[in-house]
């Protein structure tokens, strides 16, 4: 049997929420905010006692607000720690009180007081699964005001606590935009390896999703996910992001090859497409990163694939480039140099900001490999002189440039020193040398086999001849 006060309560409480919230009506009835409070904390109690959720709701609420509006903020952050701890405190009390008091970080007078509230939320939502979005949306704000302060390596290891992968209610474009935040605190620390392992948690295959089909209404049982706040990009402004962020680890290596894979991510982005004023220092990025990557079968799909775009006839200078390289021929260092170099150096006002000195030696140091590699093309065997003059280099620099490429197994080359020759056969194993000989021999065969077909046909036409 319920207790009687219970009843009572319930039905003053009905009475009251259908005119006005009770905090107003305390706040009338005039005393000090602390005797208003208490009067609450009754009216809550009576509530969580009889099993009023929706009651026990609003009094919890009530009490929050009355401590906002009389700008009681260290009151607020107590009531807030004393609600939580309530002996049978009911989930939805808890969330509708975490709620309602985000709403007022922003009108906090100053950051003390704002990050205080924000650790007072924190602690009362930790560990708790049905505010756990509301955790990893307060820890992103104290980790943006840590940032602001300058304390980049704090607000890192505040975002890296939350793994919103595990969220089954949070909205998709939410759970990458959290991601890419901590990726980018880690670049920021220059944290190149946790950086890696957080964005490995984004396959790029979820920025292709359809996003144009209708949202199919949830079935019974199934985790209802909560609608993405407004401040949260679409998918394809965050998959630009996601992009430039691994560009951005990319280059600490000069891993030339994948920065223009992302490059080419970005291009492909339709508003990006849309937009001469956007695609053309994109495409220009791709076509600098693609002669700097070294010579594999992925550049060279690359490379075959970019010439075929039909927008690279607007920058006749990067097609001209790139058909260089493509062709077999020898390119002439200085020649190129003076060519590009002001395209180079115009870079640092493009999108991505300037390759730097490392890329100017790297792009030299491509083109010497292209050029040693179209020599193997077509000589055997060729004097050490004669090469470096190909190359438009000393002794020293052409033999060295030849050892690094052999090393890196791109290329199969001997020199003889004593004799100044480079050998660029490759050296066959016993069984390829007894594959030709079989080879040879059969072909042998087979033209001995044809010569006796014709000689014993031009024997019969012969014999038929002499008969008549």
């Amino acid at each position: 049997m319920k207790p009687a006060p219970a009843l009572g309560w319930g039905s003053v409480w009905e009475n009251q929420s259908h005119t006005r919230p009770i905090a107003h009506t305390i706040m009338e009835g005039g005393g000090n905010l602390d005797a208003q409070i208490e009067s609450l904390l009754n009216v809550e109690k009576q509530m969580r006692l009889g099993g009023d959720v929706s009651g026990t709701k609003k009094a919890v609420m009530d009490i929050i607000q009355l401590c906002f509006q009389a700008r009681a903020w260290k009151t607020l952050n107590d009531q807030i720690l004393l609600l939580s701890k309530r002996r049978g405190q009911v989930k939805q009390a808890v969330t509708a009180m975490v709620q309602q008091a985000m709403q007022y970080i922003d009108e906090t007078p100053d950051v003390e007081t704002r990050i205080e509230l924000i650790k007072t939320l924190n602690s009362v939502s930790a560990g708790k699964i049905f505010v756990e979005i509301e955790r990893a949306r307060l820890i992103k704000k104290l980790a943006k005001i840590k940032e602001e302060q300058g304390h980049i390596a704090e607000a890192a290891d505040l975002m890296q606590e939350i793994a919103v992968e595990t969220f089954g209610a949070m909205a998709k474009t939410e759970k990458i935009a959290f991601i890419l935040e901590q990726v980018r605190l880690c670049l920021d620390r220059q944290d190149y390896v946790r950086a890696q392992i957080l964005s490995r948690k984004i396959s790029p295959r979820v920025f292709d999703a359809d996003t144009s089909k209708e949202k199919k209404k949830p079935k019974e049982g199934d985790n209802i996910v909560e609608e993405a706040p407004a401040d949260i990009p679409s998918l394809l402004e965050l998959k630009r992001v996601y992009y430039e962020l691994m560009i951005r680890y990319y280059s600490h290596n000069n891993d030339y090859l994948e920065i223009c894979r992302c490059y080419k991510s970005i291009y492909e982005i339709p508003s990006v497409k849309e937009d001469p004023a956007q695609w053309v220092p994109v495409l220009r990025k791709i076509c600098w990163y693609l002669v700097l990557a070294q010579h594999d079968p992925m550049q060279s799909s690359l490379l075959n694939s970019t010439l075929e775009d039909k927008n690279l006839s607007e920058i006749q200078n990067f097609r001209l480039l790139l058909k260089q390289v493509v062709t077999m021929e020898v390119i002439q260092w200085t020649t190129l140099w003076e060519t590009y170099r002001g395209e180079f150096e115009n870079e640092k006002n493009m999108l991505g900001g300037s390759l730097g000195e490392k890329a100017a030696e790297d792009l030299k140091q491509r083109i010497i490999e292209h050029n040693i590699l179209v020599v193997s093309k077509y000589y055997s065997r060729i004097t050490l002189k004669r090469l470096a003059e190909l190359l438009c280099l000393s002794l020293q620099e052409a033999e060295k440039h030849l050892s690094d490429m052999v090393v890196s197994k791109s290329l199969v080359a001997k020199i003889d020193r004593p004799m100044g020759v480079v050998c660029f056969q490759t050296a066959k194993d016993s069984n390829e040398v007894l594959n030709s000989w079989a080879v040879n021999l059969e072909k042998v065969l087979d033209l001995v086999e044809k010569s006796c077909h014709q000689i014993h046909k031009e024997t019969m036409v012969h014999k038929a001849a002499l008969k008549v």
